[in-house]
């Protein structure tokens, strides 16, 4: 009996022995971590502009290109490209109404391109006017109220900018002051711009010079060869002639400035030889500086 309690004793204690060691315990593999990398946005450049379409994706379109000031009914600032594209819309338009109406294409692109400022201009845009036509005794169809040489002035305005395009020319032939201009060539625009400023197109004095820069700078003169069927090309004129009588063209980056320095001449005398009243100019502008 004693030797049945004795191994009993011995049982528990080994028992007890065992029941030390470190309990395991078993659990369902835990999920990996997932991981999120973000990617940083590709900054826009500078010279863009971002523009968002009806669907909202955002694209950016170049702003590069050397910038031009157009001051006439508009006074803004546009860009080369903007300008080309403007040519390139409406140049079958102005070809169609020198054949029909006897009207330089370069002319009509040229005041179109100076009026509507490339088609960005306030009336461009409000009354699809790229003329500056202003309603004048008769006129019975739309209007808008635009600040020009007086306050809100009553200006012509069109459903679309192709009867714009199609007014101006009747505006031209239908009126006395300007039938002296077709008497002149239709491949010779300088007159041609000169004789618009003399008819009372316009009562800016560089308005000649303004319609001629354009027309040589974008050669829009080569529209007026596709209808003429010939392959006329200006002569460049030298620079250095044109000082020597006393007058320089407009380069681009000239400013008032700059030429006050390379004339030796102050703004101040600049403006008063040149009834400017203010210090913007225009590529191809010829202005005095003797």
């Amino acid at each position: 009996m004693i030797k049945k309690i004795t191994l009993f004793l011995i049982g528990i204690m080994i028992v007890g022995c065992n029941s030390t060691k470190p309990i395991v315990r078993t659990t369902s593999k835990s999920k990996p971590k997932t991981t999120t990398t973000t990617t940083k946005k590709k900054p826009v450049a500078q010279n863009s502009t971002t523009k968002t379409n009806p669907e909202n994706k955002t694209t950016t379109s170049s702003t590069n290109g050397k910038e031009v000031q157009l001051e006439a009914t508009s006074n803004v600032r546009t860009y080369e490209e903007e300008i080309k594209l403007y040519v390139a819309n409406f140049s079958e338009i102005a070809k169609n109404n020198m054949k029909t109406h006897g009207i330089p294409a370069s002319i009509i692109l040229a005041q179109g391109i100076l009026e509507s400022g490339a088609g960005k201009g306030k009336l461009a845009i409000s009354a699809n006017n790229h003329f500056g036509i202003k309603c004048h005794t008769g006129w019975t169809g739309d209007s808008v109220r635009h600040d020009d040489d007086a306050e809100q002035e009553c200006f012509r305005k069109y459903n679309q900018a192709a009867e714009s395009y199609k007014d101006h020319s009747l505006f031209l032939t239908s009126r006395s002051r300007y039938a002296s201009l077709f008497n002149l060539d239709k491949g010779d625009y300088e007159s041609w711009a000169k004789g618009l400023k003399a008819a009372g197109y316009a009562t800016d004095v560089k308005y000649p010079d303004k319609l001629i820069g354009l027309i040589e700078r974008f050669e829009l003169y080569k529209y007026d060869n596709e209808v003429l069927n010939r392959n006329y090309i200006p002569v460049k004129k030298d620079p250095l002639v044109e000082i020597s009588e006393g007058y320089y063209t407009i380069q681009q980056g000239d400013t008032l400035y700059s030429l006050s320095k390379k004339f030796s001449l102050s703004v101040d005398d600049l403006k008063k030889m040149n009834n400017l009243s203010d210090n913007a100019i225009s590529i191809g502008q010829k202005i005095k500086i003797k």
